[in-house]
């Protein structure tokens, strides 16, 4: 089968394999529709080391081509959506409420980092009755594959945020991600959702998915606007959703004493992600930071799925750019280097 791969840091292309096989818990799906992630680059660009021949993509729908002897659940054939973290269920982190750290640190995240992952005509899924959900007659491909990662990832955003009815909520950065950790703030409703980031494609989008007021990094200063929105007295909760040391930094500062700052971001470079000491209360203003990876299960996929189907909102409009597999190394181009306004670029097989 033709597979797209990171051949070393900095180079990606085409290769040749076999078909994966199941095991006895596992399938093997054929794949209909796929999303680039900025975490692709990342993992390109090193963020988790170097990588020879390591199939890219964890975020994929497909049909299902085989099973093993012992999966219940689905039959060559059931279309599906496969989450971007693919869970040992019966390991003690599992066990303990901690899927996605199954096995060690983010330990669920197998795809495209201790596995082949989904840019592939076919691709393996580990624990399938666990691991995947079957997709609605009345949910497209298009919007099924946003919740491999994308909802599922916002959604926690929203979720780790512990935000109350009516609570104020910033959410700093709306790229796919961002604007899904916005949709999920509204949908926990959320009284006041300030969407923070520059590009005026994005800005709109974040008003379409629930920002209320917009905040342009590039025009005005972000923790002073933030405080004058809130009467001084920050958000209740800030959403980060950038990945980086400075964008953190400004989290810590907007969100008020007994606030939450919930990461949903990918920190890529550098050693450290520094806390401001004095906004921190030196260390006693009670203010929570939540981490987490992409939930997964077939549990979380079929609540997302179930959003869609009840039609509460279409993550597809995040959907900027639509290429054929065999033009994958031009689609990748335009979302490693943000060309051409790009959100989020679709594969189709």
């Amino acid at each position: 089968m033709k597979a797209f791969v990171m051949k070393e840091i900095g180079r990606v292309g085409f290769t040749h394999k076999p078909v994966p096989q199941p095991g006895p818990n596992d399938a093997i799906v054929r794949t209909s529709r796929a999303l680039i992630c900025t975490s692709d680059s990342h993992t390109v660009g090193g963020g988790i080391g170097p990588r020879h021949d390591l199939t890219l993509g964890h975020e994929a729908v497909g049909v299902v081509a085989e099973v093993g002897s012992e999966v219940r659940e689905f039959r060559p054939g059931d279309r599906v959506v496969v989450g971007a973290i693919t869970p040992d269920w019966g390991d003690p982190a599992s066990q303990a409420g901690h899927s996605s750290q199954s096995g060690g640190p983010l330990g669920g995240w197998k795809f495209s980092n201790t596995k082949d992952g989904v840019f592939a005509e076919y691709f393996h899924v580990n624990e399938a009755d666990a691991n995947m959900a079957r997709i609605p007659d009345d949910v497209s491909d298009d919007a099924a594959v946003y919740c491999a990662d994308m909802l599922s990832t916002g959604f926690m955003g929203a979720e780790h945020g512990d935000i109350p009815i009516g609570g104020t909520v910033a959410v700093l950065a709306q790229g796919p991600v961002g604007l899904m950790g916005t949709a999920g703030a509204k949908l926990r409703g959320a009284g006041l959702i300030i969407g923070v980031d520059a590009v005026p494609t994005r800005l709109k989008l974040a008003q379409t998915y629930g920002a209320d007021e917009i905040v342009d990094f590039t025009r005005e200063d972000v923790v002073e606007r933030i405080e004058e929105l809130t009467g001084g007295e920050g958000v209740d909760t800030a959403i980060e959703a950038l990945g980086a040391d400075a964008t953190f930094q400004i989290a810590v500062r907007i969100t008020k004493p007994g606030g939450t700052v919930s990461t949903i971001g990918y920190y890529g470079t550098g050693e450290y992600v520094h806390i401001p000491r004095v906004p921190w209360g030196v260390g006693m203003a009670e203010k929570t930071i939540a981490t987490g990876l992409c939930p997964g299960g077939r549990l979380r996929l079929e609540r997302l799925l179930r959003m869609l189907s009840a039609k509460r909102l279409d993550p597809t409009l995040m959907t900027t750019h639509i290429f054929a597999f065999d033009e994958m190394e031009q689609a990748f181009e335009v979302a490693d280097k943000k060309l051409d306004d790009v959100v989020k670029v679709l594969v189709t097989f």
